[in-house]
């Protein structure tokens, strides 16, 4: 079922329909920013650092400025609440996921990730340790992933139920292959796929890879069979929003070859969560910006001056001034044209080069755990092998240990298979009712009685959830040309300028974008560019 033919899903009968709301990222602020009309500034307020953007890069950037003993800062965010991708919701049973739901065990080039796991307490030890420990309670319970195929569930991502030898064989050789490039380096000494990715290997032979989509490098190198496509659709479609015959070779090799995180005390395939996805290392981020995180504040118009730069927000019905004398941007690059007048015109070009995909989540509170089809156990991540949906995390696998009456499913969808514009007008047209039904619908296909234990459904929506990781998007001079701005006043910080939406990217650009306006501040030039 398509996104078009799902969306416009007719309620078959309201009374079985759960009450909930329609929530999602504000596109009438948004919007807004488009159509103008903004009141002319009634106060001025003065600043050392301006943090536009209170997602993980605008909250990482406050993170590392008050560790480096920078204090004179404030974070502005459009939307209600600070976290961006990794905001949560609050049931009286639980806490769940809006967002990003899971951080895998971070590699020593992530050292900041694991710096901030250790100021939370959850790392323990030295965090350049090749083993670390971690706090268990935030180790993912097992079983940690299960898929739903052909009536069964079986455990793991990958289906090998049922599966001819020649088939189980390729899937032995991919993973092979991809152990390999984990270790693999190029001419210059770096890993082929790091992350951060600005630490990765800039040897040419490799990052001509982004110039093919991660289909055609499967077929080009012999990976035909249907489970291994299915395996690398589905992961591009999770972490970037976009099918495979569309991602970057080089993107869809990263997010297997990337990560080679281990740790003393789990196996190096665990990741890190809790029942609230991401918000709880959101907050963490948060704690050092303290109360300096200001809210519903629209940045509509910025001006670069000689010695600082003016900012206009607005804030309720008023236009406030700020007089910054460091303005880092850590909000989607495709706004900041919007209301940066004197942008460079290469630097508006690249930032409007991107697109970026839409997303559907939903959150189902049940009254009780649902019906099981035979095969696998429950897990906490629960995937669909032949559905337009990624499947659902449980909020209360973590804690397993507890005799709870009910449980939250988050399920995910991303609207890869339609054009993104056209995604957008869905999220933005649809009835909460349509989608609630094909909702549904799709579930009861494996858990047939999930209609009449859900209590409560709300639909979250965001029309532009992440940049997406296009053929010859990654190593282009667009992409590049925001990674490397350096301005006099003004510094990037986003995903965006890694190409792709992962937590360790987010973050790495923040923490350089604090760090350069420490420098800016103290007048010592800028920091090295990374791209």
């Amino acid at each position: 079922m398509g996104a078009a033919a799902l969306a416009g899903c007719a309620p078959a009968g309201k009374a079985l329909l759960p009450p909930g709301e329609l929530l999602g990222m504000s596109h009438i602020r948004g919007h807004r920013l488009r159509d103008g009309g903004f009141p002319a500034p009634s106060e001025i307020r003065k600043t050392g650092v301006l943090i536009v953007g209170g997602g993980v890069s605008g909250l990482s950037a406050a993170w590392q400025l008050a560790k480096l003993a920078v204090d004179d800062f404030l974070v502005l965010e459009m939307e209600s609440e600070a976290g961006g991708n990794s905001r949560a919701g609050q049931s009286p049973l639980v806490a769940y996921p809006w967002g990003a739901h899971y951080l895998p065990l971070p590699t020593r080039e992530a050292i900041h990730v694991r710096e901030l796991l250790a100021d939370l307490g959850v790392l323990q030890g030295d965090p350049g340790a090749v083993k670390p420990s971690y706090d268990e309670r935030y180790l993912c319970a097992t079983p940690q992933e299960r898929v739903y195929r052909n009536g069964l569930w079986e455990e793991g991502l990958l289906p090998h139920r049922g599966l001819d030898g020649a088939e189980l064989a390729q899937q032995k050789r991919f993973h092979a292959r991809m152990e390999e490039l984990k270790q693999a380096r190029g001419r210059d000494g770096r890993r082929l796929f790091a992350i951060p990715m600005a630490l990765s290997s800039a040897d040419p032979e490799w990052r001509t890879l982004d110039r093919i989509t991660f289909r055609q490098w499967l077929n080009d190198n012999g990976f035909t069979a249907p489970t291994l496509h299915w395996l690398a659709n589905y992961a591009c479609r999770d972490d970037y929003g976009t099918a495979y015959d569309q991602v970057s070779a080089w993107a869809g090799l990263h997010y297997f070859a990337c990560r080679n995180g281990e740790a003393a005390n789990a196996a190096a395939d665990a990741v890190l969560t809790a029942p609230d996805g991401n918000a709880w290392l959101a907050r963490g981020l948060a704690q050092k910006a303290g109360d300096r995180v200001m809210t519903g504040a629209t940045v509509w118009r910025i001006e670069e001056g000689k010695s600082s730069v003016a900012v206009d927000v607005l804030m309720g019905e008023k236009t406030v001034r700020f007089e910054a004398r460091q303005l880092i941007w850590a909000a989607p690059a495709f706004v900041l044209p919007r209301v940066w007048p004197g942008i460079p015109g290469d630097l508006r070009l690249a930032c409007l080069a991107g697109d970026y995909a839409p997303w559907l989540t939903a959150n189902l509170h049940l009254s009780n755990f649902p019906e099981e089809r035979y095969g696998a156990p429950a897990a906490w991540d629960n995937v669909f092998f032949d559905s337009p949906g990624l499947g659902y995390v449980t909020a209360t696998h973590q804690l397993i240990r507890r005799r709870l009456s009910g449980t939250v499913l988050t399920y995910y969808r991303a609207l890869h298979d339609v054009a993104p514009t056209e995604g957008r007008r869905l999220l933005l047209e649809t009835s909460r009712e349509a989608w609630a039904e094909g909702i549904l619908a799709e579930l009861e296909q494996v858990h047939p009685d999930i209609r009449k234990l859900t209590t409560r459904l709300d639909i979250f929506r965001n029309g532009h959830a992440m940049r997406r990781p296009v053929s010859g998007s990654l190593f282009h001079a667009q992409r590049e040309k925001m990674a490397d701005f350096r301005g006099r006043h003004i510094t990037l910080a986003h995903a965006d300028l890694s190409g792709f939406s992962l937590f360790e990217e987010a973050q790495y650009r923040g923490v350089q974008a604090g760090e350069r306006a420490r420098q800016m501040l103290n007048g010592r030039g800028s920091v090295a560019a990374a791209s």
